[in-house]
Parts: structure tokens; sequence; C-alpha cells
């Protein structure tokens, strides 16, 4: 591409997890001035595996060109063994369950995002938006560190807790529905001898698992999940969300106290409510919303994918638009928000990884311990996985 029609176009992105340095690259690509926001003093090194599934997630990691990259990151794994406090097995997944067709760490995945774009993007880390005024010309943004400027458009593909959604769109309350559980995961050192496939043991409304982390097996990843109403807590406050853990987990048997123990030395880990996010409209003047800033679902499985197909659609509107950010702001919502509403109406993950009571744990171990219940969970996720049309978009749509 050596033409577009967004040359010039000044787009502030917040954000650069997944959403935000995929759409860097798009919008880097199609020629627009872009700077991306992170709070973060670097890019994150915390989180799960991600993966992507079928066509239309491959097709645009193809159309980047970081397919084979990402297949040369691949965690192989995904497989589930449910355990009792004894490390007796109940059941076990296959990795056809939650491996994906590419399933890498998401730190993995963010940095090769970012590497691709970095070029001809630029970014600031350990800042964020203060306050953005829209005038008759642009959005005036001021940020915490790095004075004010001057933005076409602006983007929020900053998460659950979106900080632009907040400033542009109104309270978190008013979109983010909390679904009774918190997750968390953390790494300490493997001395349990855990291997690649993790073991999950549960008690009623809670999960914990530990399994080998993939490229240095002298480390363990630790994931864990137990069910709450909506705690009040600081976010960037560390210790409080260890104590908070720990407050659920104590008292619990199996490998649990030396997993705590393991908690209590980590110098970082991954902590947040499972929710769901609904915004009536992703866009508002000339700001609008990506990812799980706009649809997203904690562990909702194909968000990671849906946010890399948005970016792509965003960006190649806006193009298709000429830069008319209320043209390309509609076209986007119109061809995402019934694709990325078909993988958010899965069930709660929570229920399904710690149901809260006795009765619906007996029922979950009983419904995948046969090869009946397992047929019918892996069915579900293919059929999330179908493909959607998204246009080729080439300079040729675009206006002169």
């Amino acid at each position: 591409m050596t033409k577009s029609g967004l040359h010039g176009l000044r787009v502030l992105i917040s954000g650069a997890g997944v959403a935000g340095p995929a759409l860097a690259y798009w919008l880097s690509r199609y020629g627009a001035d872009t700077t991306v926001v992170e709070v973060a003093p670097a890019l994150r090194t915390s989180g799960f595996a991600v993966d992507f599934r079928g066509p239309t997630h491959l097709g645009v990691l193809s159309k980047m060109g970081v397919v084979e990259e990402l297949r040369a990151l691949q965690t192989h794994g995904g497989a589930m063994r449910c355990v009792d406090e004894r490390d007796r097995r109940i059941f076990e997944l296959p990795a056809e369950f939650a491996g994906g067709d590419i399933e890498v760490l998401r730190r993995d995945l963010s940095r090769v995002l970012y590497e691709r774009g970095a070029e001809g993007t630029e970014y600031l880390f350990g800042d964020a938006i203060a306050d953005a005024v829209e005038t008759a010309d642009g959005v005036q943004v001021d940020f915490g560190r790095h004075g004010s400027r001057v933005f076409d458009v602006v983007i929020g593909a900053d998460g659950l807790h979106s900080g632009v959604r907040r400033v542009a769109f109104g309270p978190e309350q008013d979109y983010v529905r909390h679904l009774g559980y918190y997750v968390t995961g953390w790494q300490l050192p493997n001395v349990l001898g855990a291997e690649v496939t993790p073991r999950q043991y549960n008690v009623p409304g809670r999960m914990i698992s530990v399994g080998a982390d993939h490229r240095d097996p002298e480390q363990a990843n630790v994931f864990a999940m137990f069910a709450s109403p909506r705690l009040d807590y600081d976010w960037h406050d560390l210790q409080q969300q260890k104590d908070l853990i720990a407050e659920a987990f104590t008292g619990l048997r199996w490998h649990v106290p030396h997993l705590l123990g393991g908690l209590r030395d980590a110098p970082e880990l991954y902590f947040d409510s499972i929710s769901r996010v609904r915004v009536p409209a992703w866009s508002s003047g000339r700001t609008a919303l990506l990812g799980d800033a706009a649809w997203g679902q904690t562990l909702g499985g194909m968000g990671v994918g849906t946010a890399v197909v948005g970016a792509y659609v965003l960006a190649g509107e806006l193009a298709a638009a000429g830069g008319d950010h209320r043209a390309g702001f509609a076209a986007y919502e119109d061809r995402m928000r019934p694709y990325a509403a078909r993988w958010q109406r899965g069930a709660n993950p929570g229920k399904f990884l710690a149901p809260a009571s006795a009765l619906g744990l007996r029922f979950r171990n009983a419904l995948f311990s046969s090869r009946v219940g397992q047929r019918m969970l892996i069915s579900s996720t293919k059929s999330l996985a179908t493909d959607t049309d998204l246009p080729d978009y080439t300079l040729s749509r675009t206006p002169s």
C-alpha cells in the first residue's frame, strides 16, 4: 500500500494489549498518524493463553503476516484435567476443547502485534488519558504525563474497565455486568512436578489449577476462580488483591497451601471479575470502542480473535470512508455487532469452571466424564467459530 484514504488522520488509541496494537498496524498501513497510550510502563507480561478459531480469525492473521510466527509460539496446550484432592482424575477434556486452531500466551500475542506495527506507530507507555473534550475540529486530549494534544478520532481499546468508555460514554456500572465470579493467575517455581496439562481442583464455588509453563518447565502457572459478589478493591493495589485471593482459598486441601505460598512471592498477577460488557452504541462523536471495551466478556473464549477481526474492520471502514469518522464508525458497528454478539451470548464461564453448589459440581463432573458430554461441549465451541464474510479492504475502495 503506497497511498490511502487515511493520510494525515490523527488517531489516538488507548490500550496496548491486543486490539490496540492490531488496530495500530492497520491504521499505519492506511497512512494514519497513530499514537497508542498505555497505562502500564511496558507491554504486559501477565495473562493466560488465548486462541484463534476458524477461517475468519485465521484470515485476518494471515493478512497481517503473523500466522507462522504465532504457530511457532503455540502453547500446544488446551487440555483440561479435573482431579480430586488425592490427584485422582475425575475427567479430562482434550486440547481440542480449549486450544483452538492456534493457541498462544497473551503476552506473546501482544508482543508480536506490537512489533508488527511499531515502526509506524508512536507508543506512550506509563501514561493515560486524564480528560478528553470534543471540539468542532477534533478531540482535545489531556494526558497524565505527555501534556495535551488534538486528535481527529479516539479509540478505546483499553479493555473491560475502559477509561475511554468512562470519559466518553459514562460510568462503568452502566455498561459492565458482574457475573458473580473472580478469576486470577500467577506464576511460581514448579517444585510440584506439574505437567503442561494443568490439574484442576474444585470445591463448590472455587477452582484452582496448576500446570508447567510450556517453555520453562521449571516454572508453573496457577489459574484460579472463585464465586463472589462484586468486591470493592483498588486494581492498582497488588497486595490487596493477594489478600482477597488468599481469603477465598485458605482452608482448602490438595496443593492449595503451597500455591498460596507462591502467591505471596509473586511479583505480578492477573486478577479481575468475570463480567460482560454491553454498550448500546460503540461510537459517540469522534470516539469509538473496540474489543473488550465494546463487547467484552472475561474468559469469553472467542474474544481475542474477535478483537483482532474488529481492528481489521474498523481500520478498513475508516479507510473506505476516506477518514469520515461518522460513516466509518457506523459501517464498522453494522458489520461487527452481529459477529461479536454470536460468541458473547455464550454461558458464564464461572458456572462451568467453578459451579457454585455441590449438586452443580457433581452434575458438571458427571456430564464431562462421558463421551457424549465432551462431544456436546466441543461442538458448541466449534459452532461459535463459524465464518463471517469480511471485505477485502483494498485501496481501490477508498475515496481519492
